[in-house]
């Protein structure tokens, strides 16, 4: 029996939290930052703030104290919202030790450094000369369906065989089917891109645009994903597979794609601070990932059209009319 620590009880937490729970053979633990969400969580047994409806198994304990989820966890999985990311694992840090095995299940990328998710926490451990084996679990998945038992396929990641086997062995059910991979860069970065590229579908929904628009939307979008990813030392196969256009085919055409709401709303007119407001709390992680993405991609000379639009109309307020005309405007060239 292995003890799992999920860290953060968005919604995507707490379907993991709920798919162990179901497996059974674990003891899993769920924490999270905020004490109400907690103490509903206790006493109703339901996370009616992030994902309302499913009932949390009785097996799962929930709390609001690190120290409690971490001490004696064997994986941690780490949720957070990625601008939260280094401020939790630096309150994390004094709990974790070298034989846990780490996992990142956060798609973003960090502001201002431009660092994968697994780059920030690896910062924050190396601060107390600590290495713990890391990996990052991405894949298309909505909460909502991994908590209801609907079957799903998504990826570990790890430059560790022996982590990405454990996991993939731990966290597999009749529900949930995890495939290893060893390119750690290109599903973290085809989990984290596909989310700018999610809000760019819902645009082209928002304004009528039709279907023709929205395939070619995310064809061009997953050719933007693979020029950075591989740019990056990640693999072009992998952007490819599950965790690069199976994910960026969910998230741009899904109904219950938070990234892609928001730029139906956009496309629709609506400002984004309104939108936003509107989540009540929950995170669209392509509005703050678009402008890291391009840090990243000028770093390493990487041209990406449909970011640079998404960029200037949720950063700079532009038309998204005037944004989808100029991307067809550009100069031709081969595919």
């Amino acid at each position: 029996m292995s003890r799992i620590a999920i860290m953060g009880s968005g919604a995507w937490g707490t379907a993991l939290a709920i798919s162990l729970a179901r497996r059974g053979g674990h003891q899993v633990a769920l924490w999270s930052f905020a004490t109400d969400v907690a103490e509903t969580m206790r006493t109703q047994r339901e996370n009616t703030t992030f994902l309302p409806g499913f009932q949390l198994p009785e097996s799962i304990v929930v709390t609001d104290n690190a120290a409690e989820a971490l001490t004696g966890a064997e994986i941690i999985v780490s949720v957070t919202p990625s601008q939260f990311a280094r401020a939790s694992f630096k309150g994390f840090l004094p709990h974790l030790h070298a034989e846990q095995l780490l996992v990142s299940a956060t798609k973003g990328i960090e502001d201002e450094s431009c660092l994968r998710m697994t780059q920030v926490i690896g910062e924050v451990l190396a601060t107390r000369g600590l290495h713990l084996a890391c990996g990052v679990l991405s894949g298309p998945s909505f909460a909502q369906e991994v908590a209801a038992g609907a079957p799903t396929a998504i990826t570990i990641a790890s430059a560790s065989p022996d982590l990405a086997a454990r996991v993939q062995r731990e966290f597999s059910s009749n529900s949930l089917r995890l495939y290893t991979n060893d390119d750690v860069i290109g599903v973290e970065l085809g989990g984290s891109i596909k989310n700018v590229i999610a809000i760019a579908a819902g645009i082209v929904s928002g304004l009528g645009l039709g279907f023709n628009s929205n395939a070619a939307l995310i064809t061009r979008g997953i050719a933007e994903m693979t020029r950075l990813a591989v740019a990056c030392g990640g693999r072009r196969e992998t952007l490819a597979g599950l965790s690069g256009m199976g994910d960026l085919v969910l998230t741009c055409t899904g109904s219950l794609s938070r990234n892609r709401s928001v730029g139906m709303e956009l496309g629709r007119g609506r400002g984004l601070e309104e939108i936003l407001a509107g989540l009540e709390g929950k995170v669209a992680e392509g509005v703050r990932t678009t402008s890291a993405a391009l840090g990243l991609a000028r770093k390493h000379g990487v041209e990406m059209p449909i970011a640079e639009q998404m960029e200037a109309i949720l950063m700079h307020g532009k038309s998204p009319q005037t944004a989808i005309e100029e991307l067809m405007l550009r100069p031709g060239r081969d595919e």
